[in-house]
């Protein structure tokens, strides 16, 4: 390397006197230095793309900034606050007079402050850079020495070449330079690496003695701030050397002394008004500021009762100190020189005046704390190389947190194996680590616990917390204690990664007592029950990544882009699909597929189906290798092969007959983040850990699928039972023919098997065959079934040596039985009985040998004509479901004798026409569904059903006559037979419980709307569509829990009275008379408003005021709105709707002008303006569509697309599908709806295409955008 040549220091627009020191916060974390006639358009302009999109904040110079004789003040500013340099060395880099300024500038910088420079070789050899650029150097004069002298010195550092580097392949090229400087990555403070080195010849050493050296004047403030401020600084794990005069002797200083300052990582020097009268203090100050230029340590003053201009021009006290010294050293005045010297610069750096020290002492030392801590504990945690996403979890993770209060709080991250729990903790502990005494991250906390024992744990919080490594413990309770005296009254963060035992967190964070005021514990874990045990203050659900993220995080690790290499969209969205939004699952794919042809790509999605990849794998299976008990195990496997997507409670029916004690095992996988349950209580598994269990079943037999436990691979079943192969291993099988192999009319298939197949599964739990066919003797069979599934059972009734005593469940919907059993065994473990679509069968079974049965269920079963009596015995029954029975006339007396029955279900039930009064018996009732059925009274006991939640009548208009003789005595007799049911008014008063009433088309008009309505405080959903009233009664304001109203299609309804506050969803469609609405101004509660055609509709007042919180509102045909209540409508949906997802129709034939780029037809082309003062919040979108063709305004259940284009990226994304009821109307009608810019992540001057979908049967003819900026528009509203 050249000599060092003196260079002048950096650059400064500041006038202050202060010598140049580092920026604390740089405002960028690259600086981009090129030739922009070289690499532009090309290879600078693809790297500075994908720096910006790795999260680096990037200045990019450009050469087109108007520059005069000298370099322009802004580059060199930006040049000074840049923390790594990137220089793009190409073959006419030197004929540009700026690129060489920069690079002094540059080298100066370095040398001043450690800043980090990558050269970077494009199409030039570093080894003749020299030689290549001296042509180039005639043409400039003198400033070539140091130019040479600045070129020569890069050429002979680490850099990265084209050539050498990649093969010459500029993508690969480019995805290694944001590797090599990834681990450097400040990521605007949050998403940073831990620290950088440097090749200069003047770096400080790593291997310091002491944090700080402490210079004071003993007889100022050794009794009083200093001896506060070392206390302090002690006390929060700062190792300090505090100097005490009693040890000085002699003229010159100690070794220790010497030793001391230059081993120590910075100096706090207190000025106090006799500091210049010790010529020790004044030798330390000399030796501190060598210390700085040559070690580069840093050194804060601090200024105490006295004036920081006094010290600086040793003024006052200090100029009477320094008569003193020049009287005695009149031979030596160069020591006198270099002691005001070195005041003079150390008074001009930055520190502390603390010219009121009574009253501003504690404060001023907690600043200076706060700002060492900041300076010795830089070391930012790596997060990851590719942080897309991250972003959005911390702000969920922020607010959880509230780091400002004065509590101790705790929070937890939850999530599954791969989902980011990780990265989310150190990036917070990256934004907020400055803000406490002390802090710690715990990584891999399972793992460290297992191989090194609690005791480590405790020893790495402490000597991490408190910055020492000299602690001791000798036993996990004296390490509690520990944490316990230490941490009690410091203000602390603590991030405990990866805990998977109580044990792990009852060693080092287990009570809040333990932890100062202030104090945040974060715990990141797969197991829910930990954080409840905890008791946590807030838990936060680590989610899978979207569509557009998933994407962009798969594409930066598989083509080093934000988007897919072109001809590899399709398969890409593939590989997105099948990772679920799991970032593990993405990165380790993405790096996989990394440079792989796209046979390679086909060849390994198709090997995913089927095994998933092996790192995936490691990962997700650390969750179940974790579960203690096998019964939890077997619960998982069992689930991961057959259940997903079945209702829970059923499926714990099924595995509790298998002793797994499923409902603690499902609570448990709950907790662990392997299984979840959805609102419909149906068992939910993400995909790649149903792709774990089964792996993990398929792994101990990979060659031989018959001995495996459990069968799922329809084509390994088949060819298992059609081969005989299945042996006494297997505990479940599972096949589900295809429709197309089904003969639908004989509910039979071509696929037929021997029952011999069986006689080796004697373990076979869990059986499903779906639509098969089996002949020969059914006693082969297992004996521990229990779980039969056999839709499309072909059998008339079931075999008398079929006798499964174990049973649990037997499912045989879509079956030709036309009796169940000819000969009835005893079946005491069987619970659900499930014959529904057996429309042969014409009787129910004799319900005394099954006396354990709890669910029966016998939907469409048109044939079915009885119900067994025994049916009163069974003392456990909770559901009777004879939906859709037809044949079905009456009831047996026995049934209303069923105590613990919950769900009655006869809607549709044609034949029906009348309830015993014995109804009331049935307490444990709760839904009573009776719709469609020809029951024309309701007993009176019904209000004895104190539970009762759901009632049902839709329909019920009463029986019509079935005779002349009949239907003439109902004209002079209507009274015999009721049109509405005017028995139901008195009878629901009285149930309290109510919470759904189901009251439409049963043809009620003003005078028999039930007048109890109004008392059902507990109804939260009522039915009243297809009436024929006039009003409502106005009690209904009262109804303080109700959600839900539903008025659609009550052609006679004129006014809607005062709704409850409480109302969520209002649906009034094709109220042609329906001329007044309510005021809505106070139902902020309100979500959804559906009042189609309603013709004579005005307005709706104080709507305007609540169209913030709606999310669909429908006003198609209503074409009597007044032009001012529809443009207050616009305005205030494009004003206010920013984040929240609307969609809103209304008639109308036009765009409204307050939308900036219009188009005819369904799409729109523009570019997203640069506007640098505002962030881009999504944008809004108008469309005129109409029908196709008009269909007498019927609706049309369609699927609208939001689709942009953006060709500046080259790529398409679909992202805002809506599935809505579009009225099909000869008239024009007017949509809008909302965009995120998450959904799209589009930036100024992006050039974009939008287009909008209707679907089958509709024309987009018109089509407007504008942006939103922070919720303001970019048009003229």
């Amino acid at each position: 390397m050249a000599a060092t040549t003196a260079l002048p220091k950096p650059f400064s627009s500041s006038s202050s006197s202060s010598s140049y020191q580092p920026p604390d916060d740089y405002e960028y974390d690259v600086f981009l230095s090129f030739s922009g006639e070289d690499t532009r358009k090309n290879f600078t302009d693809r790297l500075y793309h994908a720096l910006t999109k790795a999260g680096f904040r990037t200045f990019g110079d450009d050469e087109k900034i108007e520059r005069g004789q000298y370099h322009s003040s802004l580059i060199l500013q930006a040049i000074q606050v840049s923390r790594i340099f990137l220089i793009v060395f190409s073959k006419n880099y030197a004929s540009s007079r700026w690129c060489l300024e920069e690079l002094v500038e540059i080298l100066r910088c370095r040398r001043w402050s450690n800043q980090m420079v990558v050269p970077i070789f494009y199409d030039v050899s570093p080894s003749d850079m020299c030689n290549q650029f001296e042509q180039a150097f005639g043409e400039h004069g003198d400033n070539v020495s140091i130019w040479g002298r600045a070129l020569t010195e890069f050429a002979n550092i680490s850099r990265l070449n084209l050539e050498s580097t990649a093969d010459g392949d500029e993508a690969e090229f480019i995805r290694k330079i944001i590797l090599y400087i990834s681990p450097l990555k400040i990521f605007s403070k949050t998403f940073s690496s831990s620290s950088f080195s440097s090749s200069s010849s003047n770096q400080p050493h790593d291997d310091y003695e002491y944090d700080v050296f402490l210079s004071f004047r003993g007889e100022d403030t050794r009794k009083n701030f200093t001896d506060h401020l070392y206390y302090a600084l002690t006390e929060a794990g700062i190792h300090t050397f505090r100097d005490d005069e009693e040890i000085r002797k002699g003229e010159e200083l100690s070794s220790e002394i010497l030793r001391a300052i230059r081993g120590s990582r910075m100096s706090i020097i207190v000025f106090s008004k006799n500091y210049a009268s010790s010529r020790w203090c004044l030798e330390e100050l000399v030796e501190i500021m060598e210390c700085r230029k040559r070690l580069k340590q840093i050194v804060v003053p601090i200024f105490y009762d006295v004036y920081p201009s006094f010290v600086r021009n040793q003024l006052g006290s200090f100029e009477e100190a320094f008569v003193e010294h020049e009287k005695r050293y009149l031979l030596d005045k160069d020591k006198v020189f270099r002691w005001r010297r070195a005041l003079t610069e150390a008074a001009s750096l930055n520190g502390w005046d603390i010219s009121n020290c009574d009253r501003h002492e504690a404060d001023l030392i907690r600043k200076v704390i706060q700002f060492i801590l900041s300076r010795l504990d830089n070391k930012y945690l790596f997060v990851a190389l590719y942080p897309v996403g991250v972003e959005a979890h911390m702000k969920d993770m922020t607010s959880l947190l509230c780091v400002g209060a004065n509590d101790v709080r705790m929070v937890g991250i939850l999530g599954m194996g791969g989902t980011g729990k990780t990265t989310i903790a150190k990036a917070i502990y990256n934004e907020f680590y400055l803000h406490f005494e002390g802090r710690s991250f715990l990584g891999n906390v399972r793992e460290t616990s297992r191989q090194h024992g609690l005791v480590h744990l405790q020893k790495q919080l402490l000597s991490k917390t408190l910055r020492t490594k000299k602690i001791e413990v000798s036993s996990v309770d004296s390490g509690i204690i520990m944490i316990q005296e230490r941490f009690r009254h410091k203000r602390v963060l603590v991030i405990v990664d990866d805990v998977d035992h109580l044990e792990q967190l009852n060693a080092i964070a287990r009570s809040r007592d333990w932890f100062g005021l202030g104090s945040r514990v974060i715990i990141t874990t797969r197991d829910e029950q930990l954080l409840k045990n905890l008791q946590v203050d807030g838990v936060y659900r680590a989610k899978q990544m979207g569509d557009s993220e998933s994407l962009e995080l798969f594409s930066w690790h598989a083509f080093g882009n934000e988007y897919p290499a072109e001809g590899f969209m399709d398969i890409s969205t593939s590989v997105v699909a099948y990772s679920g939004g799991l970032p593990l699952a993405l990165e380790v794919l993405g790096s996989f597929l990394f440079k792989r042809s796209m046979q390679e790509w086909n060849c390994a999605l198709e090997k995913l189906k089927r095994i998933p990849h092996d790192k995936v794998q490691e990962k997700l299976r650390i969750s179940f290798d974790a579960l203690s008990d096998d019964t939890y195990k077997d619960t998982f496997l069992d689930i991961s092969c057959f259940f997903i997507g079945m209702d829970k409670n059923y499926v714990v029916q099924i595995l509790d007959g298998c002793d797994f004690f499923a409902e603690i095992g499902i609570s448990v996988l709950i907790q662990r983040c392997l299984l979840t349950v959805d609102e419909r209580n149906k068992l939910m598994m993400h995909d790649l850990l149903r792709d774990m269990g089964r792996e993990i079943v398929r792994e101990n037999y990979p060659k031989e699928p018959g001995k495996r436990s459990r069968l799922w691979l329809q084509e390994e079943v088949i060819d298992i039972l059609t081969l005989h192969k299945g042996m006494e291993g297997v505990e479940g099988l599972t096949l589900k023919l295809p429709t197309s192999e089904v003969n639908f009319n004989t509910k039979r298939s071509e696929v037929n098997f021997d029952t011999k197949t069986f006689i080796k599964m004697e373990r076979l739990r869990l059986l499903q065959l779906d639509y098969a066919q089996l002949t020969g003797d059914y006693e082969y069979l297992s004996k521990e079934l229990r779980w039969l599934r056999w839709h499309g059972c072909p059998l008339k009734f079931i075999p008398n040596n079929f006798y499964p005593r174990k049973i649990v469940a037997i499912d045989l919907r879509y079956s030709n039985l036309r009796e169940v059993w000819k000969d009835p065994k005893l079946l005491n473990k069987l619970e659900v009985l499930n014959l529904s679509h057996s429309h042969d069968l014409t009787r129910t079974p004799d319900f005394s040998r099954l006396p354990n049965l709890k669910k029966f269920i016998l939907k469409d079963c048109t044939s079915l004509f009885e119900v067994h009596q025994s049916i009163g015995d069974l003392v456990k029954i909770v559901l009777v479901n004879l939906k859709g029975c037809k044949n079905l006339r009456s009831l047996p007396r026995s049934l209303y004798k069923l105590k613990s029955l919950e769900t009655l279900i006869l809607s549709d039930c044609s034949n029906i026409d009348n309830l015993a009064n014995d109804l009331g018996e049935m307490e444990c009732l709760t839904t009573l569904r009776m719709d469609n059925t020809a029951i024309r009274t309701v007993p009176s006991t019904i209000n004895r059903l104190k539970n009762l939640k759901h009632f049902s009548l839709c329909g019920c208009k009463g029986s019509q006559p079935k005779t002349w003789s009949s239907y003439f005595l109902s004209l002079i007799s209507p009274s015999e037979f009721p049109k509405s049911l005017n028995i139901l008014l008195d009878s629901v008063q009285g149930l309290s419980s109510l919470k759904e009433l189901c009251l439409s088309d049963c043809d009620l008009s003003d005078g028999t709307i039930p007048k109890g309505l109004g008392s059902l405080r507990a109804l939260q959903s009522l039915d009243l569509q297809g009436n024929k009233f006039h009003a409502l009664p106005s009690s209904l304001g009262g109804l303080s829990r109700l959600r839900r109203l539903i008025l659609d299609n009550n052609k006679e309804l004129q006014s809607i009275p005062d709704l409850p506050t409480s109302l969520n969803s209002l649906h009034a469609r094709n109220c042609t008379a329906l001329e007044r609405m309510p005021n809505v101004s106070k139902i902020s509660s309100m979500e959804t408003l559906f009042l189609t055609n309603c013709h004579k509709l005005v307005e709706i007042p104080g709507l305007d005021k609540m169209l913030k919180y709606f999310g669909i509102l429908h006003m198609e045909g209503c074409n009597n709105i007044t032009s001012t209540f529809k443009q207050s409508i616009l305005q205030e949906c494009t004003m206010s709707r920013v984040g929240n997802m609307f969609s809103i129709f209304l008639p109308s034939d036009d765009i409204p002008n307050c939308f900036m780029y219009k188009d005819e037809g369904p799409s729109v082309c523009f570019e997203v303006p640069h506007i640098t003062d505002l962030n881009m919040a999504g944008f809004v979108v108008c469309t005129v569509y109409s029908p196709c063709a008009s269909n007498g305004n019927l609706v049309s259940q369609n699927l609208l697309s939001i689709s942009v284009v953006n060709h500046t990226k080259n790529i398409s994304q679909t992202s805002r599908q809506i599935t809505a009821d579009v009225v099909i109307s000869s008239e024009d009608h007017l949509w809008l709806g909302n965009v995120s810019k998450g959904e799209f992540n589009l930036e100024g001057g992006d050039k974009v295409k939008v287009i909008v979908d209707f679907g089958a049967g509709f024309i987009v003819k018109k089509i407007g955008v504008s942006l939103l900026y922070d919720g303001v528009l970019d048009g003229k509203v």
